[in-house]
């Protein structure tokens, strides 16, 4: 692109063609105002030579695959997909999802029931991989799983099940579940329960284990077995129970716009949600057996929100999953070794690149060489409004995550760039309560190329260790050129339902 003198670039959304004019490098002793568009270098010239430079952020659209950049035209206002569209969007935002029950995973999930399949399914986060594939952290789920479920009684034989294929793998979004970063799911783990009213619809995941060292970040060891045993034997029955007093569950969407309020965006930072949902049945659960003992487990677990909020997010995107024509991204996953998405109008298609590096801090003895890639189904949150697009609303984490308050600020507005609404009840104060960004826009991601954004927790790269970290990482632009290169044009027709020429 090339150099142009505009009047006043403090408005950046005003570029006004008439003032575009020589005259203007003489006008007076000001410099003069330039505009650079493209290569950033560009800027490097004028500036130095004392002109007041700002860069405008723009890129050929497609990434500048001249086919890609037409079939993107051609999508860009069609009737049909604006339809389609809407349609989706009403879907999702029409979801209400409710707490319903804390069940044992083979009891809701058929393909995990090794008592009728006779096999020994795990679920796992992220698009389909394999064994030989998956990443330190996942293999590590595996293994502790194996040992949870008796099915070894060592690392080294759970390990000898997958080499021999013994195991099998499915990823937890092709059964209406999602779990946080390796996301294994075994037959015994307890799942929740989430429902919408209007439709009998369910999604389900796991329960969050806290802080600390963890299956879900490839933690092994007799203390993450222990806990993991504690949660199936005390922690879901004492929520069933506890539910049991609600008989109309519990509201989540109203728990998720409550914490926007009060400086959560539901992904990273869960603090306000968790403490919400806990004041919602702590009575109950104070009347059960183990009442107290699980009552201070989850006042110590500020993370444990996290699992129902990407829960009720599944819902919501599994509801707008499957119209013809839409643009809409309804998953958004990673399994630690690539990234991938499903679009509303591809049906169960997977678009993949590999999995992003994540920017953003490490605990103390642990720097980027030990991390591993993107790896989780909590981006489910991202396609929902939540996380990254609502950074806005929890600045407490931006330094967490290695940014500003100022950069939280500007990701939500990015976000919004390449969403198709407003979310009506997930509002963000700190942008005087708009609703935050929904509903991810194929389309709009290559127009800008802006790539959507998540906040996530860092795992390290080797098996058996755990956290090490956590910020921000992005979906990568590969996943939607591919998704774009599947999309097919539809054909538009007249009022009597005759091929527009």
């Amino acid at each position: 692109m090339s150099l142009h003198l505009v009047p006043d670039l403090r408005n950046p959304d005003v570029l006004n063609p008439d003032l575009h004019t020589p005259d203007l490098l003489n006008a007076g002793d000001a410099p003069p105002r330039i505009a650079a568009v493209g290569v950033a270098d560009f800027a490097d010239v004028p500036r130095t030579a004392g002109a007041d430079v700002s860069t405008l952020d723009w890129r050929p659209p497609a990434g500048g695959d001249p086919d890609l950049a037409w079939k993107l035209a051609e999508l860009t206002g069609h009737e049909a997909v604006e339809a389609a569209n809407r349609t989706a969007v009403d879907r999702l935002l029409a979801v209400r999802p409710v707490w319903r029950d804390v069940r044992t995973a083979r009891d809701v999930l058929p393909v995990l029931d090794d008592r009728t399949t006779g096999e020994r399914v795990l679920l796992h986060a992220g698009p389909p991989v394999d064994w030989a594939d998956m990443c330190g952290p996942m293999r590590a789920g595996v293994i502790g799983a194996a040992l949870l479920e008796g099915w070894a009684d060592t690392p080294e034989q759970a390990e000898l099940l997958a080499d021999t294929g013994a195991l099998c793998f499915e990823p937890c979004h092709h059964h209406e579940a999602v779990g946080p970063m390796g996301g294994i799911t075994s037959p015994s783990m307890p799942v929740l329960v989430v429902e919408d009213p209007a439709t009998g619809r369910r999604a389900y995941a796991n329960l969050n284990e806290g802080a600390g060292r963890c299956l879900r970040y490839g933690a092994l060891g007799d203390d993450v077995m222990d806990r993991l045993r504690w949660m199936a034997d005390v922690l879901a029955p004492a929520l069933r129970a506890a539910l049991a007093a609600r008989p109309d569950g519990v509201d989540l969407r109203s728990v998720v716009a409550q914490a926007l309020q009060m400086g959560d965006e539901c992904h990273s930072r869960n603090t306000a949600a968790s403490a919400l949902l806990l004041r919602d049945i702590a009575a109950p659960l104070a009347r059960v057996p183990h009442g107290p003992e699980v009552l201070e487990f989850l006042a110590e677990n500020h993370y444990w929100f996290l699992n129902f909020s990407m829960a009720a997010a599944k819902l919501a995107t599994s509801a707008a999953q499957g119209v013809a024509h839409s643009t809409l991204v309804t998953a958004f996953a990673r399994n630690g070794v690539e990234v991938g998405i499903r679009v509303s109008g591809l049906g169960d298609a997977w678009f993949t690149a590999p999995a992003a590096e994540v920017r953003g801090l490490y605990f103390a003895g642990y720097g980027p060489e030990d991390a591993n890639p993107d790896i989780g189904d909590s981006a489910i949150t991202e396609t929902n409004g939540l996380g990254g697009f609502a950074l806005a609303a929890a600045p407490a984490i931006t330094g967490f995550v290695g940014g500003t308050v100022q950069e939280a600020l500007r990701t939500s507005r990015d976000m919004a760039r390449i969403t198709l609404a407003r979310h009506e009840a997930y509002r963000l104060p700190a942008l005087g309560g708009i609703g935050s960004p929904v509903g991810i826009d194929l389309r709009a991601v290559l127009d800008t190329g802006i790539e959507p954004v998540v906040t996530t927790g860092i795992a390290h790269r080797e098996p058996g260790i755990g956290q090490i970290g956590a910020g921000l990482a992005h979906a990568p632009l590969e996943c939607f050129r591919k998704a774009l290169e599947a999309f097919a044009v539809p054909e538009t027709v007249d009022a009597a339902g005759a091929p527009r020429t």
